[in-house]
C-alpha cells in the first residue's frame, strides 16, 4: 500500500514538472517576463527539451542527478523570477501544449554532442601526454 502511494505522489510530481516545463516555454515568450527571467527560462527550457542530456543516463548514479536536482531546481528558480499573473495566464496553454507533446531543442542537443566531443579530445590529448 505504502509503496503505491510513494508511486503516486512521483507520478504527480512528475505531471507537475512537466506542466511546470510548458508554462515556462510559454513565459520565456512573453514580452512582460524581464529579459534576465528569460535567460534562466531559456536555459532550463532548453536543457528539459534536449534530447541528450550534459550527464548521459547511463553513468550511474550521476546520469540522474540532472533529471531529479538540476531541472527541478532550475525550474523553481524560473518560477519564482516570472510574475505570478503570467504563470496564471499560461497554465491553461501549457495544458494543452503538454498534451500535444514536448518540443524538441536540437540545438542544445548539438552543443551537448560537441561538448562531449571536446571533452573526449581533451581527455585524449591528456592520456596521450601522460603515457607517451
Amino acid at each position: 500500500m505504502e509503496q503505491k502511494n510513494t508511486l503516486t505522489k512521483l507520478k504527480n510530481y512528475t505531471r507537475k514538472l512537466k506542466q511546470n516545463l510548458f508554462v515556462l516555454y510559454l513565459s520565456y515568450k512573453d514580452n512582460r517576463v524581464p529579459w534576465y527571467t528569460k535567460l534562466v527560462a531559456i536555459c532550463v527550457v532548453a536543457y528539459a527539451f534536449s534530447p541528450i542530456d550534459l550527464i548521459p543516463d547511463f553513468i550511474p548514479v550521476l546520469g540522474y542527478i540532472d533529471d531529479l536536482i538540476i531541472v527541478p531546481l532550475g525550474i523553481s528558480l524560473a518560477l519564482k523570477l516570472i510574475p505570478p499573473y503570467i504563470i496564471e495566464e499560461n497554465r491553461e496553454k501549457a495544458e494543452e501544449i503538454r498534451k500535444n507533446g514536448k518540443p524538441k531543442n536540437w540545438i542544445v542537443a548539438v552543443l551537448f554532442i560537441l561538448i562531449w566531443i571536446l571533452l573526449a579530445f581533451w581527455a585524449g590529448k591528456l592520456l596521450y601526454g601522460i603515457f607517451y
